[in-house]
């Protein structure tokens, strides 16, 4: 159940890979998130159903820290979150994963959609960086085969680590795609650069008062988490 095109909250189109020995080949993965008021924090689904290495335990637990840093400086993170890699019945490890389970969250936290036709691989760490991956072109190309075989739009294409440009080795075809505008890579370094790119909405930085305008990304984020906080004080939560 994979789209190519239109814009989902709290939806998003991750790149894996899956590494034969001899062969090693790219499958985009659909990743969600749904948020809500409560005091769980990030639920990882696959750790909770054994299906989770350490590594993507690990780039899970980063994504909760940034929240903490990025957005809840003076107010509690009061949220229960889950994300989850769907239709993914094998144990799945690595953090390349974490900067598209961020995006997914943000996403369902602040209600805004994300773009369906563009693909996303990348670590994060708890500043907001996004930090190169492995196979980085074996991820392109198998997105690319799974836009061709329902047809080129023109608008669809990959996110990308900007730290992995050196890295890439694509097939012609790939290239050619590229080039004649049928394809698209981005390359980022942050996850506001990110955020711009999937929503269409700019992320917005922060004021001298510790806020953020209040119509960009990271705004319409900090005033829902903020939210959640008095929902929870209000309910009686601890």
């Amino acid at each position: 159940l994979m789209a190519l095109s239109g814009s989902t909250v709290g939806r998003v189109n991750g790149l894996a890979i899956q590494d034969r020995g001899y062969y090693a080949f790219g499958r985009p993965i659909v990743i969600t998130a749904r948020t809500a008021p409560g005091n769980d924090g990030v639920i990882n689904i696959e750790r909770e159903s054994g299906l989770s290495g350490e590594i993507h335990d690990k780039g899970v637990m980063i994504i909760e820290g940034y929240l903490q840093a990025m957005y809840a400086r003076d107010f509690p993170l009061s949220m229960r979150a889950t994300i989850c890699l769907e239709q993914s019945y094998i144990e799945v490890d690595g953090d390349s994963a974490s900067s598209a389970e961020i995006y997914a969250l943000l996403s369902s936290v602040s209600e805004v959609p994300l773009r369906q036709d563009i693909a996303v691989t990348g670590s994060v760490n708890q500043m907001g960086d996004i930090q190169p991956v492995g196979s980085v072109s074996e991820k392109i190309e198998g997105f690319f085969e799974v836009c061709k075989k329902t047809g080129l739009t023109g608008a669809q294409g990959v996110m990308i680590p900007r730290l992995n440009i050196p890295n890439l080795i694509l097939s012609s075809e790939t290239q050619e795609a590229v080039r004649s505008g049928s394809f698209h890579i981005y390359a980022v370094s942050t996850v506001d650069e990110g955020l711009e790119i999937l929503t269409g909405v700019s992320s917005g930085a922060r004021g001298i008062r510790g806020g953020f305008p209040p119509g960009s990304m990271n705004g319409r984020v900090q005033r829902r988490l903020k939210e959640m906080a008095f929902l929870v004080k209000d309910f009686g939560g601890n």
